[in-house]
């Protein structure tokens, strides 16, 4: 029996703004770079990545980011522009990013983090930049920088605008067709 859990709390997007991000990601493969891209039934964007939690610890953990969701009220977030980590010249993680509703995930990360804060778990020391990972570069090679000028072409993408109204605290298992993900518990923003 598997004693911990290798958590993380998200914010889960809608079919529409999926597909939309899905519509990217083809355009985006047709480039020759070796990227692993994400599935579409995996987007989600991360508040606070746990990494394994012990099984025991999971109600204090679902406790907590209910707690701090709670002091967040539902916001509107728009998921906007194409763009790459550490940048488009040199992209290691693809994302699409949020424009409207950044500072409110800001808030929200901070509303989370406190409580978990006390149960042990490491703030972070920089500050939450709130995104959508699309896609992750394996290796580099030539069509990295095609890919770069395609991201580029891509600053202004607009994926949708998702009602931000819980968060999902996700149990990830690493399988070798890729992640599985599965919701242990649900907080209500505003504690409604």
């Amino acid at each position: 029996m598997k004693h911990t859990v290798r958590t993380f709390v998200a914010v889960e997007i809608d079919s529409a703004t999926r597909q939309r991000a899905e519509q990217l990601v083809e355009k985006l493969s047709a480039v020759p770079a070796d990227v692993k891209w994400v599935e579409a039934h995996n987007l989600h964007l991360t508040l606070k990545f746990l990494g394994e939690v012990a099984s025991q610890e999971i109600p204090r953990v679902c406790e907590a980011v209910r707690l701090g969701a709670a002091e967040v009220d539902p916001f509107e977030l728009e998921l906007r522009g194409a763009g790459a980590f550490p940048n488009t010249r040199r992209p290691r993680t693809i994302w699409l990013g949020v424009g409207a509703g950044q500072e409110e995930m800001v808030a929200l990360h901070g509303k989370i983090e406190e409580p978990l804060r006390k149960l042990g778990f490491r703030p972070e020391h920089r500050r939450y930049e709130s995104h959508l990972t699309i896609g992750r570069v394996r290796r580099g090679g030539p069509g990295l920088a095609e890919l770069g000028q395609l991201l580029q072409q891509h600053a202004d993408f607009l994926a949708g605008r998702v009602n931000v109204s819980q968060v999902v605290i996700f149990a990830s298992q690493l399988a070798t067709g890729g992640p599985i993900y599965e919701a242990l518990s649900r907080a209500r923003l505003g504690g409604k």
